[in-house]
């Protein structure tokens, strides 16, 4: 295996690359899988070259909210870099598609004996930590509208496509509200011509003007990535 999807691996030295992908096991992220569990023991990290997921915060008995995404840009796992075995959050696949998957022990091996690799861990938990935080403010003081739109940019992102599938009450679970906010929501974009949302299936039709009406929280995330993570 010499050619990884996968930002964050691309970005690495050669040597530290090839030294990754030979312990990198290929597997298919399967749509609505729970990875891991919040308060579990990380066993494997992941790559995703094409699928996606949502990192869930569950309160209580709540069905819970999402505050992160990952998708080829990241990694599920990065809290190993810190020294910590336990998973923060939940992590559900929302995109399905192909990954690259390590094992706890050999990913602690690699960082132990690269030093880009913990850089660039760093600097992803930074961006990753900045994400969950800008998705938590979103969540307080954004309306549904622009909060759907972020959302909707940033599935499209790790999608790679103006089309994919998602239910209502997919989208009211991921975004903590009522299915009816969505409805409104996404029928509010559908009508401004930046959407087509039938059962289930959207696509995207107008990307700069979706991006007008999304709050300033997903220009800002863009931003960090590009900074921290971007061509260095």
């Amino acid at each position: 295996m010499t050619n990884a999807r996968n930002s964050l691996i691309a970005g690495l030295p050669l040597p530290d690359q090839e030294r990754l992908l030979a312990v990198c096991e290929p597997v298919t992220l399967v749509l609505s899988e729970v990875l891991c569990e919040s308060g579990t023991l990380t066993t494997h990290v992941f790559f995703p070259t094409e699928g996606f997921v949502s990192l869930v915060s569950v309160i209580d008995q709540s069905p819970g909210v999402e505050v992160g995404m990952i998708g080829k840009e990241g990694m599920l796992g990065a809290q190993l870099a810190l020294g910590i075995s336990v998973t923060p959050l939940r992590a559900l696949v929302q995109g399905r598609g192909a990954a690259l998957c390590i094992t706890t022990p050999a990913f602690r091996t690699l960082l132990k004996h690269s030093p880009a690799l913990q850089q660039s861990m760093h600097r992803y938990v930074y961006v990753l930590m900045k994400q969950l935080a800008t998705s938590s403010a979103c969540l307080r003081f954004h309306m549904i509208e622009p909060r759907l739109a972020r959302w909707l940019l940033m599935s499209q992102d790790r999608a790679e496509s103006a089309r994919f599938r998602v239910t209502q009450e997919f989208l009211a679970y991921m975004l903590g509200v009522r299915r009816a906010g969505i409805t409104a929501a996404a029928g509010a974009l559908q009508r401004s011509g930046l959407i087509n949302y039938s059962r289930g299936d959207i696509e995207v039709l107008d990307r700069r003007g979706l991006e007008a009406a999304a709050c300033g929280c997903y220009a800002a995330e863009r931003t960090t990535y590009d900074e921290f993570l971007g061509e260095r």
